[in-house]
């Protein structure tokens, strides 16, 4: 049991720091058009599979304290390596080397377009998605097995780490190279269809871009065809006075028709302003106190009618 967790300790030590990395900047599993790799990133879930049991089997023969003994028994704990670990690996990298040949190929002599994705977001439906965003059921199949063939191998090795690799069906390489060769031959018989990546209007014109726009691309807008002016392999541009209502493209190119795609147009309402008032400013009104000043008192004349004694002060 304690074996059973130190080896599920160094999976999650291997697999956490590169599924972190790979989610803040996944270029290294993506392709030319900037979406996610189907070949490359089975190629490298089973390389990190690989390295994880090799480890983990050098841990434990150097904790148990067995040595030389340990991996030097018959069978050993490495055994199956080059009978069935090695297949399981061939079939994913054969398939992201012919993939990458293929595409490149198609690309050089135009028979193939690869419109860049237009979200820095990259999800992981892409990996069973073709360009256009629907699911494509090779690659669908191609995904789900290696998951699955990839989930029987951990599974295996979990139960019995003192074992070593677990011994597995010799035709288990199957599971892996049967669908990537399939995975191969899509690639090589698929035919470019064409691409709506953006539509955007500016100036009373709308321009759709995307990729596989061959001369005899046609425009249509909720199904009316419309003229095209100064076509481009990537772009497509059309007069559009004032739309009101949501706009649906569809480019016809080689016979093949993209997927719809849907444009709303923005309308821009002014805010209205509150009419200007002007409020005349008020002054308080100025009141004048007038200035009060005591009564002055003087003290009453002294005459002759004034009898003694009769003063204050007497």
């Amino acid at each position: 049991m304690t074996a059973t967790l130190l080896a599920l300790a160094l999976l999650l030590s291997l697999a956490g720091p590169l599924a972190w990395r790979l989610r803040r900047s996944p270029a290294f599993i993506t392709g030319r058009d900037g979406r996610l790799s189907t070949s490359t990133a089975l190629a490298l879930a089973w390389t990190v599979i690989l390295i994880w049991l090799l480890l983990a089997v050098l841990a434990h023969g150097l904790a148990t304290g067995t040595g030389t003994d340990y991996f030097n028994a018959d069978p050993g704990p490495l055994s199956p390596l080059a009978t069935v670990y090695l297949p399981l690996l061939g079939g994913p990298y054969t398939a992201l080397i012919g993939a990458k040949a293929v595409v490149g190929i198609r690309l050089q002599h135009g028979t193939l377009a690869k419109p860049a994705a237009t979200s820095p977001h990259r999800p992981l439906r892409e990996l069973i998605a073709n360009d256009s965003g629907r699911t494509d059921l090779v690659d669908l199949q191609y995904v789900a097995l290696n998951a699955v063939t990839m989930l029987y191998v951990v599974l295996s090795f979990l139960s019995d780490v003192q074992g070593g690799l677990p011994d597995l069906p010799s035709q288990l390489w199957a599971l892996t190279g049967a669908p990537a060769g399939a995975y191969l031959l899509n690639k090589l018989a698929t035919r470019p269809n064409p691409v709506i990546t953006a539509a955007s209007l500016t100036n009373d014109t709308l321009t759709v871009r995307g990729g596989g726009f061959a001369p005899d691309a046609r425009l249509e807008l909720n199904g009316t065809p419309v003229p095209t002016t100064a076509p481009t392999p990537d772009t497509l541009t059309t007069p559009l006075p004032h739309p009101t209502h949501p706009i649906t493209a569809v480019v016809t190119s080689r016979g093949l028709r993209s997927d719809p795609y849907t444009h709303t147009p923005t309308t821009h309402t002014p805010a209205p302003h509150p009419p200007a008032t002007h409020t005349p400013a008020t002054h308080p009104p100025t009141t004048h106190t007038p200035a009060t000043h005591p009564p002055a008192t003087h003290p009453p004349a002294e005459d002759e009618h004034t009898p003694p004694g009769s003063r204050p002060g007497w």
